[in-house]
């Protein structure tokens, strides 16, 4: 559709997507000529415990995080994640404490401006599509 769309509208324009937010959806919105995204998904997710992380997502209230006190993401793109553990988290997710769902929100939301930054050096560096194809590749693995 986002085809479709673009031939109507004007090209001098921005095109703005409402509602589209998995990181692979973002990155193929990107290639379509999309340049504005509003979703809830990084935030409702998170309150899940669902993590949008470089190599993969990972689901917080899984057993196999129990014991697993390595940083969230050691390259994540906040000091969240290299402070706080991934049994940490997990932690705090199943004893419900509130402080869960802020961790996870802005952990997800600081993955979303670093995804969409790097996609931004990788158009101007003029490898953006083999940057996105490797990029889906490792954003939709299930950790």
């Amino acid at each position: 559709m986002i085809e479709v769309v673009n031939e109507i509208l004007p090209k001098d324009r921005p095109r703005y997507l409402m509602g589209v937010g998995t990181p692979a959806n973002i990155l193929e919105g990107i290639e379509r000529g999309v340049d504005m995204f509003d979703c809830v998904m990084p935030t409702r997710n998170a309150r899940n415990g669902m993590l949008f992380t470089s190599h993969g997502i990972m689901n917080m209230k899984n057993a196999k995080w129990a014991h697993d006190h390595s940083p969230i993401q050691e390259d994540g793109p906040c000091s969240l994640d290299r402070i706080h553990s991934k049994a940490y988290l997990r932690h705090l997710f199943h004893a419900e404490e509130y402080l869960a769902l802020q961790i996870a929100s802005i952990h997800n939301l600081a993955f979303y401006l670093w995804l969409v930054g790097e996609a931004r050096q990788h158009i101007l560096a003029g490898d953006f599509k083999p940057w996105k194809d490797h990029m889906i590749g490792e954003v939709t693995r299930r950790l």
